[in-house]
């Protein structure tokens, strides 16, 4: 076993406990602690990273249970992708954050990194109810840091998050339930043996079970019809919330990806790509309500969140496809557009306090003192957003449209992603122009300045786009690698020992 593969889970796990016996310590000091928490569980995931990039699989049995009867963590290509762009968002995240964010509650910190911990566990985790275990974590952290700070403002949106998300939680634990009581394991790789031999009788079980994780992971996604919580709550949380939110709906992608490839992929039988005709018409449909929203959005946060909407329909049309390319093309659009919309919600929240009583609003007010290096950043932002060249969103779509074969889908794909981009830019040119160059006459008194620390995190996440630029040859080849290992799920089979199902005494057990 490669103990490393615990270092994403104990390095916030601790570094949380640590934040709250230490509540009542100086404010400097935590924020020190908590940062250097960041910083090294953003060292162990690129670690992780080098260590997945040599293609094999590497799994944790905690006790030296092995699989399917003990709990696992699994290391492949995929979860050590996620770990790697969670780890450096939060990272970001949490150095904007010192600005002013945490004082507003004595467990900020703790709560941030209670949500990282729940994000790894759900990446690395290699059976079912841990991975409902990881959403209730991720999610009782979540609330917390969602109504961090005071007023209703806050506090109704994120009210309906809490009670949409616990309804979605109901839901899980009743799928994995009906899962569990016809095959009698929710180990992933277990699963993926034991579901296309299933009988007949017991197939429509499993089939319901199966179908109702799709609708909830389509609600941790926000997928059209169950996107509407999304945008108040993200335009209403402070802004290194929302921008590490920005992987949440990410968490709901990686969950369909995960599941439906390897318990219900192609070798399941009878129950092959359960849902999958589903998902592409509700991605497309997801990518149009986005844009409209996108359209009427009356403030600067409120046009990110229903980007996020329009970047979760976006991958889901690609990984609807049901092709390796086009899996590959998602995987690279969801690293572009994951650092971008976080980057956007940092800026957004730096510009809303350089005007005043305008705030983040989309209407004409005094002129900024920092407008240039603002206006910058923000049409780096909108030009990656709508999929301009030469940054990293015109590549990553041009990848998803290239991947879609010839045909009526084919049509769908490109007339909806071209004029989502197109409306994209629309969208992001009036906004802009209204805010940056529409002023009236005289400066806010008293706007906030433009710290290091904020400028760099802002500045480092939306760099991301030319980054991912100048690096698209490696990221694209590690991407093809890993959509080539989520499409042949045998060696995650083999690696967990399941290639039949496992010993059936305890003294097969026994070493």
């Amino acid at each position: 076993m490669n103990h490393w593969l615990t270092a994403p889970l104990l390095i916030p796990l601790f570094g949380a406990l640590v934040q709250i016996f230490m509540s009542y310590a100086p404010l400097q000091l935590r924020r020190t602690l908590a940062l250097a928490t960041s910083v090294l569980t953003l060292v162990a995931t690129v670690m992780l990273l080098g260590l997945a990039d040599d293609g094999n699989y590497r799994v944790y049995a905690f006790g030296n249970w092995p699989p399917p009867y003990g709990i696992v963590l699994v290391l492949d290509r995929l979860a050590a992708l996620m770990l790697v762009l969670t780890a450096s968002l939060a990272l970001c995240c949490h150095i904007f954050s010192v600005r002013g964010t945490d004082e507003a509650g004595d467990y900020f910190h703790a709560l941030f990194l209670f949500q990282l911990f729940g994000l790894n566990i759900a990446f690395l985790t290699g059976d079912l109810f841990n991975l409902f275990v990881a959403f209730e974590v991720l999610l009782i952290a979540s609330y917390g840091l969602m109504m961090h700070g005071k007023g209703t403002l806050r506090t109704i949106p994120s009210l309906h998050y809490v009670v949409l998300n616990l309804a979605g939680s109901a839901l899980f634990l009743i799928s994995v339930g009906m899962i569990y009581s016809v095959t009698g394991t929710l180990n992933m790789a277990d699963l993926a043996v034991l579901v296309p031999q299933l009988s007949d009788e017991d197939i429509p079980l499993v089939k319901a079970g199966g179908l109702i994780l799709l609708v909830v992971f389509a609600l941790k996604g926000a997928v059209l019809p169950l996107c509407f919580w999304l945008p108040r709550a993200y335009a209403n949380a402070t802004a290194p919330v929302a921008a590490l939110f920005a992987v949440m709906t990410k968490v709901g992608i990686y969950a369909i990806l995960r599941v439906h490839t390897l318990v219900f992929g192609d070798d399941a039988g009878v129950l092959a790509n359960l849902g999958m005709d589903w998902l592409f018409p509700a991605a497309l449909a997801t990518i149009a309500m986005g844009i409209i929203g996108t359209l009427g959005a009356g403030g600067l946060k409120t046009l990110v969140a229903w980007q996020v909407v329009v970047s979760v329909g976006t991958l889901l049309a690609a990984i609807a496809l049901g092709k390796t390319e086009s899996t590959s093309a998602a995987l690279f659009y969801l690293l572009n557009t994951t650092w971008l919309a976080g980057g956007l919600f940092l800026l957004v929240d730096l510009v809303g306090r350089q005007r005043g009583t305008a705030a983040d609003k989309i209407i004409t007010a005094p002129r900024m003192h920092s407008r240039t290096l603002l206006s910058v950043l923000f049409l780096l932002g909108a030009t990656a957003a709508a999929g301009l060249p030469p940054l990293s969103g015109f590549f990553a779509k041009l990848l998803i449209l290239k991947s879609a074969d010839p045909g009526p889908q084919m049509a769908w794909l490109w007339g909806t992603i071209l004029i989502a981009g197109f409306l994209t830019l629309v969208a992001f040119s009036r906004a802009g122009s209204i805010v940056f160059w529409r002023n009236v006459e005289g400066h806010v008194s008293n706007p906030g300045k433009l710290t290091l620390p904020v400028s760099v995190s802002t500045g480092a996440l939306l760099a991301m786009t030319v980054v991912i630029v100048v690096l698209a040859g490696p990221i694209s080849r590690y991407t093809d690698a890993t959509a080539a290992q989520l499409h042949d799920p045998d060696g995650y089979i083999t690696i967990l020992g399941t290639q039949a199902v496992g010993p059936k005494s305890p003294k097969e057990l026994l070493p």
